[in-house]
């Protein structure tokens, strides 16, 4: 390590709380689905971001949107109105079940407007006490105060008790805990349609259908937050369209800006009628600058046939990493949906993790033994290839 890096790394250690575990490992560039670190090493990037770089990094589309409308006008607040916010506000509709969006920073914001949406909506349609929310053992909703409150992690709430009131939680994919916690107290449940910060857990093919109809039968509503498994990342534009259901409200963020900070928060035109002018709000939701880039990255996925690759190169991950479980027994199962992809191990996923930045490749864990890949959209054959001979290698170390 040169003196630069570890001049960046002892910098950035020494002014900056320690919330992240870092890699010892400052990046500088980025093309593609490659990034480079300060001594020029080359690294193939199955993170994305988590998630987040759909088109790769630095694509040209994203950078020539960004250029064009910074030249013309970056922030004027939601006290007026924009164009790139209304026209990216449009072509969400157009390409959902959804009918009005709200735009904000992040997932964990574009939950918070859920879960207010909600418990608003129940306030004024029942004016009872409904106000309860069901969410999913081993879930992930954001950081704030309340989506840690609807989180089923125990870890990630450790110490900051007392969380919010009207949280309980049952298991995934289990119709009958949640049917029998399923109560007149409830105003919504909130489910990721595939759990990725849970170790990338799909549904069975039945259980989003049954969880809707549940939801109809108490008068609750059906929040999917597809922050991290929407925007092509399945296969499908958003993943709930595998399963034939949609929501009643969906959350939107990370490849939605495939950088750039923005969420999203979509519903039916019921629902919207909650949120009138006043209720709820941010100052940098949706400025002109972020949603200009995220309306040329979103018609991109649309029309350029990223879609089918997740789903292509999806299935071709799937079938080399279950070709490794052959030959690998410390592989328990492949699983995922497009180009979010777990493999399961018997054994702790760091050293898999630490061993694969020493040849050149980023990937991560989601729960302690599931090597989580993620990697842009646009990644090919050729770049699999190499990750799955440079896993094959490493775990015959092991």
């Amino acid at each position: 390590m040169n003196d630069q890096i570890e001049k960046t790394v002892d910098l950035a250690d020494k002014y900056m709380f320690h919330t992240y575990g870092r890699f010892p490992v400052t990046l500088v560039r980025g093309e593609g689905c490659r990034v480079w670190d300060e001594e020029g090493r080359e690294y193939l990037d199955f993170v994305g971001g988590i998630a987040v770089c759909a088109l790769g990094h630095c694509s040209p589309l994203v950078t020539e949107a960004l250029d064009e409308q910074s030249r013309k006008l970056v922030h004027v607040s939601n006290l007026y109105y924009t164009k790139p916010q209304t026209e990216l506000a449009r072509l969400l509709v157009e390409h959902s079940f959804a009918d009005r969006v709200f735009f904000c920073n992040s997932g964990a914001e574009a939950n918070e407007a859920a879960i207010k949406l909600a418990r608003r909506y129940a306030k004024e349609k029942y004016g009872r006490k409904k106000n309860v929310f069901i969410s999913m053992e081993d879930s992930f909703h954001g950081r704030t105060m309340a989506t840690l409150s609807a989180t089923g992690q125990a870890r990630i709430q450790a110490g900051y008790d007392p969380l919010l009131e009207g949280f309980k939680f049952v298991p995934f994919n289990d119709i009958d805990r949640l049917n029998a916690a399923l109560d007149e107290s409830v105003c919504a449940v909130i489910l990721e349609p595939i759990q990725g910060e849970g170790g990338v857990v799909c549904p069975d093919p039945d259980y989003l259908k049954l969880v809707k109809e549940a939801c109809r039968a108490k008068e609750a509503l059906l929040i999917f937050d597809e922050v991290q498994v929407g925007m092509g990342r399945t296969g499908r534009l958003f993943a709930h369209e595998h399963y034939g259901v949609t929501p009643d409200i969906m959350t939107l963020a990370k490849a939605l800006g495939n950088g750039l900070p923005i969420g999203a928060m979509l519903s039916t035109e019921e629902l919207s009628s909650a949120f009138g002018p006043g209720s709820h709000a941010t100052t940098f939701g949706g400025t002109p600058l972020v949603t200009a880039v995220s309306k040329a990255v979103l018609k991109s996925i649309l029309e350029d046939g990223w879609i089918d690759n997740s789903r292509v190169m999806g299935e071709y991950l799937k079938e080399k990493l279950g070709d490794l479980a052959l030959t690998h027994n410390m592989i328990k199962e492949v699983r995922g949906l497009g180009l979010i992809v777990g493999m399961e191990m018997d054994i702790s996923g760091a050293p898999v993790v630490d061993a694969c930045i020493e040849k050149g490749f980023l990937i991560n864990c989601a729960q302690e033994k599931v090597i989580r890949l993620v990697p842009p959209l646009i990644v090919g054959k050729d770049e699999i290839d190499l990750l799955v001979d440079a896993l094959d290698e490493i775990l015959s170390g092991l």
